[in-house]
């Protein structure tokens, strides 16, 4: 084993990673925490597992073969089949594309306190599509390193917000490895389903299959093939490793501070803070529900304007990063299925102006809570 063959192997698991990441797998963690307690957290770690088997089997796929999927399904599947594959891809990267921006705008419109309206913050998140054509010139390391600082500042902004709330111990290890849900109904069966859907994603396996090929590795060589995948398989458990630990951080913030609260615990707490967004909660006895808006909202109430803010940095760098990943497994999905070879931008814009625009029709005639809403039904999409 050399650390310096790992460091070089090091990168397209990361990249891979940040799908485990997105605005929408946060949402659902944040639900699961504030709905279910640190009960479904043993869902969370199958999950991950299933999905690090998954990633495996494509990243082996990627080096034996020196094709990506999409490539191989081109070549094994009739017209058909190849076609419906496609649309299914396609639809899950719109999908995700979506909440990417939701999660954009939510955290543009909490960082500059509602002073930019979320339509306001869709159309920014326009503008990250040339921040990722910029980075995409100078090469792949240099990407890989900006995911990087990304994934770490997600891992030091959600980490501040779990040493903040001190979530009990005793309980997180209970619900990791006691695979029970006690007292649980439909809406905790819904965050089950929606915390697969967010984990594990369709359009993932396609984009490690083709990232794993921007290493050289000589397929004649059967050691070198053998140990490329011994590499791959390692980087990749480091990098799930990593964005398990951040979505454990998410659901125990929110089931410590926030399991079994009603709307008028918070309302109570919100209205003696200096938050200025107390009137989102009614005074009612109804159980509290949070998204990614309205759990920032909640954090700053209860521990302060910092965890409000830090909390929004980090959604952000949850949508800047998974937006670009999303971008490259589009691009291989089209190059392979259907022979299409479009630039980037092109690619970008696409994709982009479809998300956008139904995303920028809610934004214009819904208020914020119903932005969020959207997340829902698209992770339980995925999970289909």
């Amino acid at each position: 084993f050399s650390f310096r063959k790992l460091w070089a192997f090091t990168g397209p698991g990361f990249l891979m990673s940040i799908a485990y990441l997105d605005p929408g797998n946060i949402e659902s963690d944040l639900q699961s925490g504030a709905v279910a307690g640190f009960k479904l957290l043993w869902v969370l770690m199958l999950a991950t597992i299933i999905g690090l088997l998954l990633q495996r089997l494509a990243a082996r796929l990627g080096v034996v073969t020196g094709l990506h999927l999409a490539e191989v399904c081109n070549r094994q599947y009739q017209k058909f089949p190849r076609i419906i594959l496609w649309l299914m891809v396609e639809l899950a990267i719109i999908g995700s594309d979506m909440q990417e921006v939701i999660g954009s705008a939510i955290a543009i419109n909490l960082l500059s306190v509602g002073k930019i309206p979320l339509w306001g913050g869709v159309l920014i998140t326009i503008a990250d599509t040339f921040v990722f054509l910029f980075l995409d010139k100078y090469g792949l390391r240099k990407l890989e390193a900006f995911f990087g600082f990304l994934i770490t500042i997600m891992a030091l902004t959600f980490g501040y917000e779990y040493i903040t709330v001190k979530p009990n111990q005793k309980e997180l290890l209970k619900g990791l490895f006691i695979p029970y849900c006690q007292d649980c109904g439909t809406p905790q069966l819904e965050q089950a389903v929606g915390i697969v859907g967010a984990v594990i994603m369709p359009h993932n396996m396609y984009l490690h299959s083709a990232l794993v090929k921007s290493r050289q590795v000589n397929r004649a060589d059967k050691r070198e093939v053998r140990e490329a995948n011994k590499y791959f398989f390692i980087e990749s458990c480091i990098a799930l490793f990593v964005s398990f630990i951040i979505n454990i951080f998410v659901v125990t913030v929110f089931a410590q501070a926030f399991f079994n609260k009603t709307n008028a615990n918070v309302s109570q707490v919100c209205a003696n803070s200096s938050i200025p967004y107390s009137s989102l909660f009614p005074n009612n006895s109804e159980p509290l529900e949070v998204d990614i808006y309205k759990g920032g909202v909640v954090l700053g109430c209860y521990f302060g304007p910092a965890a409000l803010y830090i909390w929004a940095i980090g959604i952000l760098a949850a949508g800047q990063s998974s937006t670009m990943t999303g971008t490259y497994s589009g691009q291989f999905v089209m190059e392979g299925f259907l022979n299409l070879r479009w630039s980037r931008f092109a690619r970008v814009l696409l994709t982009r102006s479809i998300a956008v625009t139904p995303t920028l029709f809610v934004a214009i005639f819904q208020d914020v809570e119903h932005l969020t809403g959207m997340n829902d039904f698209l992770n339980v999409l995925m999970s289909l």
